[in-house]
């Protein structure tokens, strides 16, 4: 999937960016392992299987592909990226158009509304981006809102950011030139939520969520089960297609396997392992539909803790890392090897970790960069994961790293993991020393590789940070010439396999699993990794 080009200051004066063209059924029962019930026949009802996990169902609580793809069912964000595309259209909003790289105006629909009733204004809006930054919840998405916010230490929404001259305008000012920002905020970070019903400094509880999107949640049982019916309210783009729609949640990939081949869910999408899609390819009463993917898995060092905080230690780990044998052995070919944070097909893409460390382990290199450091060997450190967020292999990965890196003599490796709540908080708090983590896009631009990963610490608050990047991070998103932002994003991923505060692993595509007379779960299989439970019908 291409990313389109960006214009010119001059033409983004004159040009609109953003422009739109013109019941309740008994939910299935059971937990993760027990298969939901069957809707009954002809209904339009269906069931999606996931081992996907909830953080929070509230947008300012969650950063996590699970939570995120429940929000975009539930809320309305200003603009949306429909399937198969990767440029913003109306949402929430009729139109958002840039003044300027700085201010953007964006003019609601008149007739928005919350699942409740309540009138959705330019004042939820505003609202709605304030609260998510002043909360900053460490499982949140609040550092995509950087430039809107004041910098603080406790982050507020920056004095004059947002203005709301009346229910159907909102302006943003920016504190730096952006031409990402309309990206970004068709993430579920910026779901507008009901600032009636939201508390301004606290998280929501799960069951009591309600948004503007096409489905409303009717009942949520976490780590169980979600009920989405329509929203008799909504009155936006993105009809629903189906009355209502079960998601179910799996401990792990075998029992929603086992569920997909009995027909006790209607599609299974994240995560079955390699070798179930493989087995499932034969199976004539299932399709495994491949789609479009830019899914990276990567490591992470946590520079806070003692071995990881030497540049060299983390150099060591790049030069000794074979990601083809990861590719090949832990996941059957089904994915390609990772040679920079940025994945290929987006512009500025370059292999910098092939380019600088080669394209095969090198432990004499290793060794070499060690002994000039001063650094005594064997190297002890601790490796984490999490079990099933990833998929089955994300444990044999963890094991064939920590093999790797053993058999060089360089190392002692300890592998440790946690469920994914926890995990969250033990890796910033510095349990682990390399910890495994996915990313799947918040919007199509390589910048979403950058920004939350390289500036201060990023999202997981890793320790790192390098003023050099985070000038130039902010310079790319201003950047008007297409020549010359590539080459700014050229020269970040250089930086970072020099400094590897992360080391690639491998990218995949996106992948689900159907049973026959479920109509639409091809065309959502995008780079974007948006499920658009709306769109699909059975």
């Amino acid at each position: 999937m291409g990313i389109k080009k960006r214009a010119g200051l001059a033409a983004l004066s004159a040009i609109t960016l953003l422009a739109l063209a013109a019941c309740s059924s008994t939910p299935p029962a059971g937990g993760e392992s027990t298969p939901a019930t069957e809707p009954g026949a002809g209904s339009g009802e269906w069931i999606l299987g996931t081992t996907d996990k909830i953080t929070s169902i509230d947008p300012a609580g969650a950063y996590d592909i699970g939570s995120w793809n429940l929000q975009y069912s539930l809320f309305e964000q200003l603009v949306a990226v429909p399937a198969g595309e990767s440029t913003p259209v109306g949402d929430a909003a009729e139109s958002c158009e840039y003044g300027d790289a700085q201010t953007i105006t964006c003019t609601l629909r008149a007739d928005n509304k919350f699942s409740n009733g309540n009138a959705l204004t330019s004042s939820d809006v505003k609202f709605s981006f304030e609260r998510n930054i002043a909360i900053n919840d460490p499982n949140g998405a609040s550092i995509l809102l950087a430039n809107l916010s004041d910098g603080a230490e406790a982050p507020k929404l920056k004095a004059g950011a947002i203005e709301t001259p009346d229910d159907l305008t909102v302006v943003f000012h920016l504190n730096n030139p952006d031409l990402t920002f309309l990206s970004v905020i068709s993430g579920a970070v910026a779901s507008i939520v009901d600032e009636e019903t939201f508390p301004a400094d606290a998280l929501l509880p799960d069951a009591d969520v309600i948004g503007s999107g096409p489905l409303q949640l009717d009942s949520f049982t976490k780590d169980q089960q979600a009920a989405l019916g329509k929203n008799a309210n909504y009155s936006g783009p993105r009809t629903a297609q189906s009355d209502q729609v079960f998601i179910q949640y799996f401990a792990d990939a075998s029992p929603l396997r086992q569920a997909i081949e009995a027909g006790d869910v209607d599609v299974a999408w994240r995560t079955l392992s390699p070798t179930d899609l493989t087995s499932l390819r034969t199976n004539s009463a299932v399709s495994v539909l491949d789609g479009e993917g830019a899914e990276f898995r990567y490591w992470v060092a946590q520079t806070k803790n003692e071995a990881p905080g030497k540049v060299a230690v983390r150099q060591a780990v790049a030069n000794l890392i074979d990601r083809q044998a990861i590719a090949t052995d832990v996941y059957d070919d089904q994915v390609n090897p990772a040679w920079s944070i940025v994945p290929p097909g987006f512009g500025g893409q370059i292999p910098s970790f092939q380019t600088k460390w080669g394209d095969a382990p090198n432990p004499d290199n290793a060794k070499k960069i060690l002994a000039d450091a001063g650094i005594s060997t064997p190297v002890d450190i601790t490796i984490g994961y999490t079990p099933t967020r990833y998929g089955p292999n994300a444990v044999d990965e963890a094991n064939m790293l920590a093999e790797q890196l053993t058999n060089s003599g360089l190392f002692t490796v300890k592998i440790e993991s946690a469920e994914w709540t926890e995990y969250q908080t033990l890796y910033k708090e510095g349990a682990y020393d390399f910890f495994q983590l996915g990313w799947y896009p918040d919007f199509l631009d390589a910048d979403n590789y950058l920004a939350p990963f390289i500036v201060d610490g990023g999202f997981f608050q890793n320790g790192y940070s390098n003023p050099e990047v985070n000038d130039l991070v902010v310079k790319q998103q201003g950047e008007t010439d297409t020549a010359a932002r590539e080459a700014i994003i050229g020269q970040l991923q250089d930086i970072v396999a020099t400094d590897v505060p992360l080391i690639p692993s491998w990218n995949g595509k996106n992948v689900a699993v159907s049973l026959p007379g479920v109509n639409g779960v091809a065309e959502t299989l995008d780079a974007t990794y948006i499920f658009r439970m709306w769109s699909i019908s059975k």
